[in-house]
């Protein structure tokens, strides 16, 4: 064919033609597709030689432009503009994101363009990876940072243009962004620019790299809800400084923008901190529904529709003067009922989400109608509180700091650097450690971040987002730190990934089988949650959990935080999971403390992968010869398991039965008869020769409800301890 003749002749002449130092005689623009199979292929640069060799020619798509010192007239050069992102669609930029789109995202060819050595490098996400949250965070660096660092800026350029680009600083060569992303394939372009480097003419960037990431939302786990409470008199205000109050605004519109993006900051941190301890991205997801979109100003101006976090607005039965009663200021010494703003928002989500047996709700509420008493000097209508029921797991947190969040994707570096002093003439300066707006959007979104830790199941730990390391939230999305007011000294000159603040280990690995977590290909979840620990020979004690045990947190005497645990399978999924059984010694449980906590008395708590637990209060006793055995009417020995005789309340009397058929080979069971009434009783053993064992009494329900056996049923040998309340029946199987 006719142009595979020309092409063949003009790639000969090109490898015989010699380019001038400036490259003029070299085409400096690229029609091409860019290739998708490494994070850090890029577009021509403009720092040096731009001349496109005739390896870069061989995969390429007809649309390239060919090079050549001297271009041949039988092959009418294509436009140097770049080509539409699609059919009929405007682009609001110059680049060259949608040139030959269908391929490059599809995997199509892929041309090898010059690459740049001032591209920018995503380290903390491969190409082609999968996500499961819609807006990730990512961190990578320009060039070698310690050659050569530089200060600049990094645009990111989102799939075909469906969200307007966002800039972000480049300090010293490293950078930190937010990204967006759309369901399916995204194709991300990352653009830098500095003013210590020479700069593009054209409509091709000069320091550019390309992403692959693909997005699939996560439908399959329960959602975190978002809710806004207000009172029933609320006019839906936040406290904010007349300036803010101009230039933002502080009704209840700006309220939900502002605390649905620290949502996603919430989304992005936990995204990022699961993977960095080795559990892939997962993460919780909210509910979602079709509105006028927040995440970027721009959509306010347009009206543009999308698909993002549902806020809730739910009123109280409560006013707002009973709402801010300094009587339930969490805040205030004198404060008589410091718990109730948390019952009071705990029956309004009740009322307002009607959970039903079986469908626990997750919920994070803002109390909008906190305000700062500038008389009394308390934050009033606040308390962070995070906790819940069998129905509702809540996390409460007051609006004092909302002035503070960023609203915006475009907003959040602005708003983790404004050093702007904090006027307590409006605002509060919450715990003294919100003297600037900076470090008050650390003190409101990371503390209200930690009570959704609450929320989730996390208790307080040594370090991290469950201590108090959120004040420190900035440097996640920002590599450069102002003035703190708080520690009174400049701020760190380049944040890197070792400096943020972070999950603690127990706390993902509490959240690596929560099922707010779950992912689409995770195994379905079983009921059974239980853990049992069985105390056997040689001081060795069994534990078992039908789910598997995903960790043990060891405690000395006096220890309220966990400092040393044991955790069980990689958490991946691949190397067959946690196990259902595993042996523990004193020994070896003690080896794992500090000396100083080695001779005291040890305690477990112990976690299954199905979200249940077992505390085992001294270990020492379990494990002793006393408690651990019990000798069996027919001579032998059996053991006990740890949780006999629990129960210790007053009137309680000891009672135990061994199961007949356990210990003679001739013995059937046939049935077992329960007596109830709102709780158990007592249970009946029924056996073939017409006899029982009772364990308990028989209360309740006359006659029991009885269960017949078939002649493949087992049943454990049990214990228990039996008082005269019902519900003081503590359970306990043993072996």
């Amino acid at each position: 064919m006719p142009f595979f003749k020309e092409l063949r002749r003009r790639k000969t002449v090109a490898k015989s033609s010699k380019t001038s130092p400036n490259g003029s005689s070299a085409s400096t623009e690229s029609n091409g597709t860019v290739p998708t199979t490494k994070s850090s292929s890029t577009l021509s640069s403009f720092y040096g030689s731009n001349s496109t060799t005739a390896s870069s020619i061989q995969q390429s798509t007809p649309n390239l432009i060919l090079t050549a010192s001297k271009p041949s007239p039988a092959i009418s050069q294509p436009s140097q503009r770049p080509i539409a992102l699609g059919q009929g669609m405007a682009s609001n930029r110059n680049s060259v994101a949608g040139l030959s789109m269908a391929q490059s995202v599809n995997g199509g060819p892929a041309s090898k363009l010059p690459t740049s050595a001032f591209a920018p490098r995503v380290l903390s996400i491969t190409d082609n990876s999968w996500v499961n949250q819609k807006i990730i965070l990512i961190y990578g660096q320009i060039a070698d940072p310690s050659q050569q660092p530089l200060d600049g800026t990094l645009t990111v350029c989102h799939h075909q243009d469906h969200f307007p680009p966002t800039t972000w600083p480049v300090s010293d060569s490293h950078f930190k962004a937010l990204v967006h992303l759309f369901p399916g394939p995204n194709r991300i372009r990352f653009d830098f620019t500095s003013s210590k480097l020479v700069s593009s003419n054209s409509s091709t960037p000069a320091h550019s790299s390309w992403i692959n990431i693909n997005y699939l939302p996560a439908t399959t786990a329960p959602p975190v809800q978002l809710v806004i409470l207000l009172g029933k008199d609320s006019p839906g205000t936040f406290d904010a400084v007349p300036e803010r109050v101009q230039r933002e605004g502080n009704d209840l519109d700006a309220a939900i923008r502002k605390f649905r993006l620290a949502a996603y900051l919430w989304q992005a941190f936990t995204g990022e901190q699961m993977y960095r301890n080795g559990f892939g991205r997962r993460c919780f997801r909210f509910e979602e529904e079709w509105q006028t979109g927040t995440l970027t100003f721009r959509d306010w101006d347009s009206g543009q529709m999308r698909s993002e976090a549902k806020i809730h607005i739910v009123r109280s039965e409560k006013t707002v003067e009973e709402l801010r009663d300094l009587d339930v200021a969490q805040q205030y010494d004198k404060a008589k009922r410091k718990g109730d703003l948390f019952s009071i928002a705990m029956e309004a989500m009740r009322g307002y989400f009607r959970p039903t047996p079986g469908q626990k709700q997750y919920v994070s509420v803002l109390l909008l109608d906190a305000h700062w008493d500038t008389r009394m000097k308390t934050i009033t209508g606040h308390a962070a509180l995070g906790g819940g029921t069998n129905e509702i797991q809540l996390a409460i947190f007051g609006s004092q700091a909302l002035q503070s969040y960023p609203s915006c994707l475009e907003n959040v570096v602005p708003a983790f650097t404004d050093c702007t002093r904090t006027d307590s003439n409006f605002v509060a300066n919450d715990c003294n450690e919100s003297g600037s707006n900076w470090e008050a959007a650390n003190i409101g979104i990371g503390a209200h971040l930690h009570e959704t830790g609450h929320m989730l199941g996390c208790p307080h730990q040594e370090s991290g987002i469950m201590l108090r390391d959120y004040v420190k939230l900035n440097r996640t999305f920002s590599c450069r730190e102002p003035y703190s007011t708080r520690t009174k000294s400049p701020g760190m000159r380049l944040c890197l990934p070792k400096d943020e603040c972070n999950w603690h280990r127990l706390d993902t690995l509490r959240f690596r089988y929560h099922p707010c977590f779950r992912l689409p290909s995770d195994s379905p979840a079983s009921g059974d949650e239980s853990v049992r620990v069985w105390p056997v020979d040689n001081g060795k004690v069994i534990v078992t959990a039908p789910t598997g045990i995903a960790f043990v947190e060891l405690f000395s005497a006096n220890d309220e935080i966990c400092h040393a645990w044991l955790e069980y399978g990689s958490g991946d999924g691949l190397s067959g999971g946690p196990p259902r059984q595993i042996v523990l010694t004193e020994n070896d449980l003690r080896l794992r403390l500090a000396d100083d906590k080695k001779s005291k008395k040890l305690k477990l708590s112990i976690h299954s992968v199905g979200q249940g637990s077992h505390n085992v209060e001294d270990f020492g006793q379990l494990v002793s010869k006393s408690s651990a055995v019990v000798k069996l009417p027919n001579g032998q020995m059996g053991f006990k398991g740890s949780q006999l005789g629990t129960s210790q309340q007053a009137g309680s009397q000891p009672e135990q039965v061994i199961l007949e058929s356990a210990i003679k080979q001739t013995k059937l069971l046939t049935s077992v008869k329960v007596y109830h009434g709102f709780a158990v009783d007592g249970i009946e053993f029924c056996y073939e020769d017409l006899t029982s064992q009772l364990f308990g009494k028989r209360g309740g329900q006359r006659g029991g409800s009885e269960f017949c056996l078939g002649m493949s049923s087992q049943v454990s040998l049990s214990a228990r301890s039996v008082g005269d309340d019902p519900l003081s029946y503590t359970d306990a199987d043993t072996v």
